[in-house]
């Protein structure tokens, strides 16, 4: 089964009654928990942003804890599984402030994190491109707020 563009399927959607919609919600809801994870974000955390970054940051301080350090492959790749759900709770959002906010928390984590991976090839890399990322971002934001932000990726700067 192909499945069909955005534009048709808003177009469908326009035509169904709201208690066919809710159906239609809820029986995505259950396929997939990121679609969970997605209606849980617009229904009850999206009015409060600031409550939201601070708790996806906890999360994020919680996955680094829980890491296993045994050798770099076991490292390497829990941090990538942390950057993953990052990007993923930034997808959610899709606000600048809260991407940027969420991968400053990152990298500091990771700057901060024993035993220092910073030395390691890919991770250093991978550090870089989030700093890229970060700055791309804070260059669509007003100016006081970019430099606000940009004197927190100066403390950053290896």
């Amino acid at each position: 089964m192909k499945a069909v563009t955005v534009k048709q399927l808003k177009d469908e959607l326009k035509h169904c009654d709201p208690s066919k919609l809710m159906e239609l919600c809820l029986r995505l809801a259950k396929f997939k928990k990121e679609n969970k994870e997605l209606l849980t974000y617009l229904l009850f955390e999206a009015e409060n942003e600031t409550l939201y970054i601070s708790t996806v940051k906890e999360e994020i301080t919680d996955q680094f804890s829980q890491i296993n350090k045994k050798n770099y492959y076991f490292i390497k790749k829990g941090i990538r599984k942390v950057l993953t759900n990052t990007k993923k709770f930034i997808r959610y959002s899709k606000n600048t402030e809260t991407e940027i906010e969420l991968l400053l928390h990152f990298c500091k984590e990771l700057r901060t994190f024993k035993p220092s991976v910073i030395r390691h090839l890919a991770m250093n890399n991978l550090y870089y491109r989030q700093m890229d990322m970060i700055k791309k971002a804070v260059s669509k934001l007003h100016e006081d707020l970019q430099y606000d932000y940009n004197l927190e990726l100066e403390k950053l700067i290896i």
